[in-house]
């Protein structure tokens, strides 16, 4: 098999690989895996691997040679004594699962689903020192940017340099002084003391300081250099250096947040959630626990089960629980509100809620507790799953007021789920909303 045909079998692998995970999320025995440990069936056991032409090439290292065996000498292949190799076994092969853990299955998932979600980091665990690009106005000299620092001074020496000859031949100028020529030099930008016209004056001789009838003629006869090119001629003598221009580098603080999560299951248990409507719920939610756990360092999750009341249940109940009573949705909002307060302060922790049923409720629940609940309980996310596989009751309307109030919310997600086929959908559509968000 040449590479690209082993490239192109790799490729369809892996997009077996990943109908294989669609296919088991939406009918598998979610049951046969562990919150740590995923197995997935897989439908195709005839993996790629590369074929060696076992022709007698007169290469070195063929074969598996035993001690005593001469060297050079090819070693007997199956068939060469009349052997017609091992007969083709009847038993199954190795490959009857594909194993993941959640961090594998997250990433899956996100192929699978064209996802890219990034979890946020709450809680500051360490803080370490980065390269030292920052910069401060006071610190040890061991730190002082003085490349930075020369250069601001270089910047002020040709902002405020000029030719001293130049200015001098000004004082020669018949009738002027220092006070003349200290206008003169304001009046052309250049930045000269009067102090320094004074001494300069002063050195002139008394038969020099007549030597220009006028300022004109002065300029033309006289060549003034920039300070660019008195340092490209003398060299720099000295750069101006003011405190203002000091920095110090110092490092940039890196904070390693922890990613922890919490993840809210609500599940409707009351004489109207059925066993399919349970297995659903059970569908939808599990494939989601598994890929937050793959997503963040610390994963925890709560179960809330509720009929008319609420109350936290362990996973192993959470799926099976049924009640013969009515339905209060927001007795579960109200228990997830007080649990996350008291144990997963919002600081600190990342939440998401996802509650499901069939989105029966009893009368004006929804808009005056559900919602407003909704709205008070900070969270990366809030997800309502409606499982309805015998069509839609007349009273189910839940899911549609919470969709109609909070619209394209980036916050809340609402997804609806009538049959195992529509899982990949409904996980699609809580992920990608937390993705945009």
């Amino acid at each position: 098999m040449g590479l690209r045909e082993d490239l192109e079998r790799y490729r369809e692998v892996g997009e077996q690989k990943r109908q294989d995970l669609a296919d088991f999320i939406q009918y598998g025995d979610l049951g046969q895996s562990l919150p740590d440990e995923i197995q997935i069936p897989i439908k195709i056991v005839d993996l790629p691997e590369f074929a060696y032409d076992r022709r007698d090439r007169g290469g070195i290292g063929q074969g598996d040679p035993d001690v005593g065996d001469p060297v050079g000498q090819p070693q007997p292949q199956p068939g060469d004594d009349g052997d017609e190799g091992d007969e083709p076994g009847e038993e199954g092969g190795d490959h009857d699962y594909y194993e993941m853990d959640p961090e594998e299955f997250a990433e899956e998932l996100d192929d699978e689903l064209g996802l890219d979600l990034e979890p946020k980091g709450k809680e500051v665990v360490e803080e370490t020192e980065g390269e030292f690009t920052d910069m401060t106005r006071t610190g040890p000299d061991s730190t002082l940017d003085f490349e930075r620092m020369f250069k601001e001074g270089l910047k002020r020496k040709l902002a405020m340099d000029f030719d001293p000859d130049y200015v001098r031949e000004a004082l020669k100028v018949e009738g002027w002084g220092p006070e003349r020529a200290f206008e003169w030099a304001r009046d052309e930008n250049i930045n000269v003391s009067k102090h320094w016209l004074d001494e300069q004056y002063d050195a002139i001789p008394e038969d020099e300081r007549t030597k220009w009838a006028t300022i004109e003629e002065m300029q033309e006869s006289s060549t003034q250099r920039s300070a660019a090119q008195k340092i490209r001629e003398e060299g720099i003598r000295h750069v101006p250096f003011r405190k203002e221009d000091e920095r110090y580098r110092y490092p940039e603080i890196i904070e390693e947040r922890e990613k922890n999560v919490v993840v809210v299951n609500i599940r409707d248990v009351s004489g109207s959630m059925r066993e399919k409507k349970r297995e659903l719920v059970e569908r939808t939610f599990t494939p989601l626990d598994w890929y937050l756990t793959g997503k963040y360092d610390n994963a925890e999750f709560v179960y809330i089960a509720h009929d008319a009341e609420a109350w936290e249940v362990e996973r192993e109940e959470f799926f099976g629980i049924r009640s013969g009573g009515g339905t209060k949705i927001s007795s579960a909002y109200e228990l997830t509100a007080a649990i996350l307060d008291e144990r997963y302060p919002w600081t600190e922790w990342n939440r998401y809620v996802f509650a499901a049923g069939d989105s029966e409720n009893s009368r004006n629940d929804t808009s005056e507790n559900v919602i407003p609940l909704m709205e008070e309980i900070p969270a990366n996310l809030h997800a309502y799953v409606e499982t309805q596989p015998d069509g839609k009751a007349i009273n189910a309307t839940h899911a549609e007021e919470v969709g109609e109030h909070f619209g394209d919310s980036e916050a809340v997600a609402v997804s609806y789920v009538n049959g195992p086929g529509d899982v990949t959908d409904a996980i699609y559509e809580i992920l990608s909303t937390e993705a945009e968000s």
